[in-house]
Formats: C-alpha cells, structure tokens, sequence
C-alpha cells in the first residue's frame, strides 16, 4: 500500500504516521456464530462461533497489531510508546500514558449472551487494578423480534434480587427491549445486561476485560462444564435503581455528525451521509476512530486516501485534524474520540 505520509512533531518517531488499520483479533464463543462472515464480511475468521472480533485494543496479552503500510506488524502498546501524543493526543498521554484508553468490538449473538454487569473504575482499581467498564452498543443488526436486556424494570433491592436469581426467575425484574438497526444503548458501570439472540453489534468501551457474570442460563461447554459465575463479586457492583428509559435516543440527520453518545469516557456520533463530509479536528487533542456500519467511502487525508467497508475500523492520528469522507454509496460511520 502505497500512503503519502504525514509529516510529525516528535523527534522520536522512525516513521510518520497515517490512519491505521489493525488486524482482526477473533474470540471463540459459546454462543457466537456466523454473522462476523455473513453481515460484517469477515469472511476470514478461523473459528466456527465466533462470537466476537477485537478492532482495537491495547489490553494487555490481546494487543491489536497495525495490517498494512509502513508500520505494519506494530503493536498498539509499540506505537504509542513512540509517538505519544502525536498519535492519541497530547492530553490523552498524560492521562493514560502508553495505555489506549478504549477497546472497540464487534459481537455476534447467536445465543442470548449471559446476564452481566460491570464494575466501575474504584472497584475494578481495588479488585483487579484495571479500569472499570463503561460501554456502549450500536446495534448494528438484529433479526426480527430479537430482544436485549438493559437495567431493571423496577426497583429492587438486594433480597428480592437474589431470590429472583435463586429462583431462577431474573427475568421477570430485568428490563427486555426489542430492538433494531440503528438502535443505541449506553452502560454505565452497575448497569445489569445482555445482548440477546439474533443480535449483531458495535461495542465501544473503555478498556477493560472485567465482566461480572450473573447467570448463564445454567449451559454447559463441549466438557459438559458451566462457566463460572461471579455472584457475591457482582453484589457490590450492581445498581438496582429503575430508570425512565434505558435506550438512547436520537434523530438520524443525513450530512452531518449526530452525537449518540457523550461521555467523560469516550464521545461517539454517526454520520450518515451521500456526498462529501469534511471534518476539521483543529480543537481536539485526541485520536479519531471510524467505525463504518453500513456502505461504503474513501477517507482522504494529507495527500492519500483509503477505502473503508462495512464492517471496517481504522485509527487516525491525533496529528491528522483535517479529513474528508466521500461516499462511495450511501454510507453510515461512527465517529469515536475522547474530549
């Protein structure tokens, strides 16, 4: 690949940065399937369920390496040790230092997923000295009548609650939601959840691998093992407040950045769009990711170019703070950075 680069700042670079694609990371799951092939085109996934692919990550032992141009074959970890904030941004260093603050997935639900919840940054810091996790889901395809869970539907507290999972009756207290494409939900850390079957996604959260796992719907592995449920642990994380709603809400505007989510954590809005978008990032001081969830485009940068498909993810450089988008059909991206 042929890529006019962009000329850097830090006298430590060997090499100057242009937008990044990493190779696909793929995670066997008992309840995966085939959509990361027949909906997200990943038609070169290993594995028989795989129930989710890693974009971007910077967790340790599952770090995403660069596929192409002249830095392919380093890892997240390498480049940010070396561009620093040339390349996630000046602020975001002296925060997170050689850490990348987010992980981007895409999953594939083809069983319900088990019923979960999350901790928050002081919990995980004490029990596992990782960050806690905040997420979201753009619900990037969903087979007619599948639904997800989000919360509870009343007010509980403990004692009902764990009588409910002694009984095996969790589902009466749990939130369900029918959903779409299109569909958003933000998860706060405490926030009980699971995506359900038929249900294809983008998550984007900070980066953490802690999932508290609240019942499994009592399945067994090829061994005939249950996997391992975490319940006192998920006692103290979870929030059993009600809320008026749980999905976001927002109105699909065609040529310009909608905002889908905004967070201390990490900001995501949508662009659809059929002509040329030019976005200008002269204010920011952060990294940009492009989730692309439908269609095709060409990102233009400096004096190059590529092409990003459903289904693609690429990193652009805090350094790089004009772009233009150009569809190349109608297309729909989600733009991912922290502010």
């Amino acid at each position: 690949m042929d890529i006019n680069l962009v000329k850097m700042t830090s006298t430590n670079a060997d090499l100057p940065l242009y937008p990044l694609r990493f190779k696909t990371i793929f995670k066997e799951k008992i309840w995966g399937g085939d959509k990361v092939k027949t909906i997200l085109g990943k038609d070169f996934s290993p594995l028989k369920n795989c129930g989710e692919t890693w974009e971007i990550s910077g967790v340790a032992g599952e770090e995403s390496v660069v596929s192409e141009g002249q830095l392919c074959g380093k890892s997240l970890p390498e480049l940010i040790r070396t561009y620093k904030g040339s390349l996630v941004g000046n602020k975001i260093y002296a925060q997170f230092g050689d850490q990348f603050p987010l992980l981007i997935k895409f999953l594939d639900a083809n069983d319900d997923l088990s019923i979960q919840v999350h901790p928050g940054d002081d919990l995980a810091k004490v029990r596992h000295n990782s960050f806690g996790k905040t997420e979201m889901w753009y619900i990037f395809q969903a087979d007619e009548g599948a639904k997800l869970i989000c919360g509870f539907k009343d007010e509980v507290d403990k004692e009902t609650y764990l009588k409910h999972l002694e009984t095996k009756t969790l589902d009466k207290i749990l939130n369900q939601e029918e959903v779409k494409a299109g569909d958003v939900f933000f998860i706060p850390p405490g926030r009980v959840h699971t995506i359900g079957k038929g249900i294809c996604i983008a998550e984007i959260q900070q980066t953490s691998d802690v999932t508290y796992r609240i019942y499994d719907f009592d399945r067994v592995d090829d061994n005939g093992n249950k996997r391992e449920l975490h319940t006192e642990l998920a006692l103290d994380a979870l929030d059993f407040k009600c809320y008026p709603k749980y999905k976001s809400e927002y109105e699909d505007k065609m040529e310009e950045p909608v905002n889908l989510v905004t967070s201390e954590y990490f900001t995501t809005n949508k662009i659809h769009f059929t002509k040329p978008i030019n976005r200008e990032y002269s204010k920011l001081d952060c990294f940009k990711i492009f989730i692309c969830v439908e269609g095709e485009f060409t990102l233009k940068y400096a004096e190059d170019k590529m092409i990003l498909k459903k289904g693609d993810t690429v990193l652009v450089p805090a350094i790089m703070q004009e772009l233009k988008l150009e569809p190349i059909m109608e297309s729909q991206v989600l733009e991912v950075y922290v502010d």
